[in-house]
């Protein structure tokens, strides 16, 4: 399909996906607003809709709490099609929200929007309104999920990582036991997705165990160190953010906010933290359990994503270009969500295997920053080959390129749009 034809579905999917000021990721299987995808969807947006993009970070802090916590999912509008809804997330806010939190790449992406806007004015009036509230979100991160100032955050629940059923998480969710008192649910993704896509029916029996866990704590994040029987150090999580904040950082200084010493001292106890997690062995970045204090040794595509983060050694990056180079040797298309040579690897199964565009694009990002611009090209091409055979799908088979999970994806759509 011609450039320009792609880019035209692109724009459909999205005006299509658009509920009044905010996009779903799709409709039925994912019917409200999430965080890190309304990030992914608004750089979509501002290629053909300024005002609009910026609109949708503005519905996006109207979930932001009283602490600077941004939640994961913001129920504007009432949908039975999802499960869990408000109503089991208990979390008593206006709007109604989850009670947990996702990769929190708005900063990055404010400031990309604000250096990129043709509309100059409107780009500065919406990014110096939006700039306190991301700055009450970071500080949110690091004092309540970085008490002990070690660098990396504490990740409490699998759907926080974006990368929900990841075999990095397997051995660390395993040791969560189910609540024998575990009220009944009936999951809907499975009605709108073929199962063999799909988390397994005893790792939702976990996510849901750890909800109630949150929600006894009363959402208490100091209890939920010390009370969480999950908790992990999450690349995704932790590359976003230390980027987040250098992009913060930039934006205090364009702003003359006077927030910098503080932001400074986020991102050098950040870079400690993550460079960490190298393994020279592995020749990758790697997760981290915070119970046992051991690496996860499975290799992500996040493992990749210091390269986003800017924190590697010349050295470490050509390891990691040579590791992404050995994946693509296995696969037709680039980047897996786990190392295609790795038993517990599925290439169909949500993030077990199948290629996500939005994670293609921040390697590709990284990569193009350290220099490595045939790397970053095959990264966009693959990318472009899969919206061409398959459509905007939500992720893809790494092999086939056959479209995965639920269809006219929002952030897929954005990705054509804004990869320059």
């Amino acid at each position: 399909m011609p450039q320009e034809m792609l880019e035209q579905e692109a724009m459909r999917v999205l005006q299509t996906n658009d509920r009044e000021g905010f996009t779903v990721p799709t409709a039925g299987l994912y019917p409200f607003q999430w965080l890190w995808d309304a990030g992914f969807t608004a750089l979509g947006w501002m290629k053909f809709d300024e005002n609009r993009a910026w609109r949708e970070f503005e519905l996006l802090f109207q979930g932001q709490w009283a602490n600077g916590m941004l939640p994961h999912i913001i129920f504007h509008k009432p949908e039975s099609s999802y499960f869990p809804g408000p109503n089991r997330w208990g979390t008593h806010h206006t709007p109604p929200t989850s009670g947990i939190t996702q990769p929190p790449v708005i900063a990055s992406f404010v400031h990309r929007m604000l250096e990129r806007a043709k509309d100059r004015s409107l780009a500065e009036e919406k990014a110096r309104a939006l700039y306190p509230k991301i700055l009450a979100y970071h500080r949110w991160f690091k004092y309540q999920r970085d008490p002990d100032n070690r660098g990396l955050m504490n990740t409490f629940h699998p759907w926080e990582t974006g990368a929900d059923n990841s075999p990095a998480w397997d051995e660390a969710l395993a040791q969560v036991e189910i609540d024998p008192t575990l009220p009944p649910y009936t999951r809907r993704d499975t009605s709108h997705v073929d199962p063999s896509q799909r988390p397994h029916q005893s790792e939702y029996d976990r996510y849901l165990t750890l909800l109630e866990i949150y929600k006894r704590a009363d959402y208490d994040q100091i209890r939920l160190h010390k009370e969480c029987p999950f908790r992990i150090a999450s690349l995704l999580v932790d590359c976003v953010l230390h980027r987040a904040n250098c992009d913060l950082l930039r934006l205090s200084h364009y702003f003359g906010a006077g927030d910098e010493a503080e932001i400074t001292a986020w991102i050098k106890s950040s870079q400690m933290g993550i460079e960490n997690l190298w393994d020279e062995e592995m020749g990758l970045y790697l997760n981290h359990d915070l119970i046992q204090d051991k690496p996860i040794r499975v290799g992500v595509s996040a493992s990749f994503l210091p390269l986003y983060a800017g924190i590697c050694s010349r050295q470490r990056a050509k390891r990691l270009v040579q590791t992404l180079e050995s994946w693509g040797q296995q696969v037709r298309y680039l980047v897996p969500s786990t190392d295609p040579t790795h038993p517990k690897y599925e290439p169909q199964r949500y993030w077990r295997g199948p290629v996500w565009a939005v994670v293609n694009r921040l390697i590709a990002w990284g990569l193009a920053d350290y220099g490595f611009i045939k790397n970053a090209e095959r990264i966009r091409q693959d990318t472009y080959k899969l919206f061409e055979v398959s459509g905007f799908s939500e992720y893809y088979h790494p092999s086939t390129g056959a479209g995965l999970g639920g269809g006219s994806f929002s952030w897929t759509a954005a990705m054509l749009l804004a990869w320059e």
